[in-house]
């Protein structure tokens, strides 16, 4: 199955991108300027560096298997059974996070573009699409995360022109109360960052994966590009007190912007953003069901992908959702991805680091 289902170094990359990008950009700004005022921008260079150093992590431990997944790591190494306990939280990790990230998907349509609609409609109408591209294999997730990024990649471009507006006054002094704000956000901004631990099962169809630590480098760095932009985008135009007013800051901004041809930027900004959205949320969803495949000895996970969206249809019915209920899920989830791509990995390399010295001691 993974020998038929090879991706480019640039589908790597893009995935991983892709999947960084999320809602986090919307709020991000906001966000930080709440823990770490205008120097949140700083926090989010540290949470770069920590992601980076996470992912080198995780491509080291890949490389002790390089023709599995780390399910397949986990087998080996544990055992059957642990590793069909890994197979069930990553599952449920993955689950979690995609549930979170396509229901806020939903709560933004229906507050930017489509308030008279509920919430379970616009599940059901994205779930449609999604099973369309989710229900093939990851070469064809690869593509699309291609696709987008170069089809969405003039909206990065579109936040130069409220700039016209901005005071860079509001960024200084630099480190104004010191390190210590810089510190309290890294929690905060290091969830945008999350993503790359899905490398954990992109590695094996990676076709040169000699190169899987520079392209996800890369992906990194793309992120943090992006991330930057924005946020000192939105520092310089809003002033500190101002910015914590709007939930939503990248968007607002954008309605001092006046074209001719079009009335309402924000709108047709919002509108291409969901594509970017949606490659965050894709891969979540292949990952669930991929490890819900394997759990049940099947490589075809078009039933299991679904089910999944049966399930997020019936929960969204039976508990209509806003976005203090999906918030605290984000923050659940943020625990959850702080466990799963940065203290498992750390404590995986120990034991496989220790493990290869102990088997290469020979026995006296």
């Amino acid at each position: 199955m993974i020998s038929k289902n090879k991706i480019t170094l640039m589908q790597y990359i893009f995935l991983i991108h892709g999947v960084q990008m999320g809602v986090g950009a919307l709020t991000l700004p906001r966000e930080l300027a709440e823990k770490a005022g205008t120097d949140g921008w700083i926090t989010i260079i540290v949470c770069w560096l920590l992601a980076t150093i996470a992912s080198l992590i995780i491509i080291q431990i890949m490389k002790r298997n390089p023709d599995g997944t780390i399910l397949d790591l986990l087998a080996r190494y544990f055992g059957k059974w642990i590793g069909k306990a890994g197979t069930i939280l990553f599952a449920l990790y993955f689950a979690l996070i995609a549930n979170v990230i396509f229901i806020r998907e939903a709560l933004f349509i229906q507050a930017w573009i489509l308030p008279g609609a509920e919430v379970y409609m616009l599940i059901l109408l994205l779930s449609v699409p999604s099973y369309l591209i989710v229900r093939k294999n990851i070469s064809i997730l690869g593509r699309y995360a291609e696709f987008v990024f170069f089809m969405t990649l003039w909206t990065i471009m579109i936040y130069l022109l409220p700039l016209k507006y901005a005071s860079w006054l509001h960024l200084l002094p630099i480190l104004k109360e010191g390190i210590e704000p810089i510190i309290s956000g890294v929690n905060t901004a290091v969830f945008s960052f999350l993503g790359f631990e899905i490398a954990f099962f992109l590695f094996p169809f990676l076709q040169k994966k000699e190169r899987a630590s520079m392209g996800i480098v890369i992906a990194n760095t793309l992120s943090l590009f992006a991330f930057l932009a924005i946020t000192l985008a939105a520092f310089s135009f809003y002033s500190p007190d101002e910015i914590t007013i709007y939930n939503e800051p990248t968007l607002e901004m954008l309605k001092v912007i006046e074209l001719r041809f079009i009335e309402r930027v924000e709108i047709v900004f919002f509108s291409f953003y969901l594509f970017v959205m949606s490659t965050t949320v894709l891969p979540y969803m292949f990952m669930t069901v991929y490890c819900t495949s394997q759990l049940a000895g099947r490589h075809d996970h078009r039933r299991h992908l679904a089910w999944f969206l049966i399930i997020e249809f019936v929960f969204v019915v039976f508990f209509p959702p806003s976005f203090e209920r999906n918030t605290m899920l984000k923050h659940v989830s943020e625990m959850a991805g702080l466990l799963v791509a940065f203290v498992f990995p750390l404590c995986l390399w120990g034991y496989v680091w220790l493990h290869g010295i102990f088997k290469r001691r020979p026995i006296t």
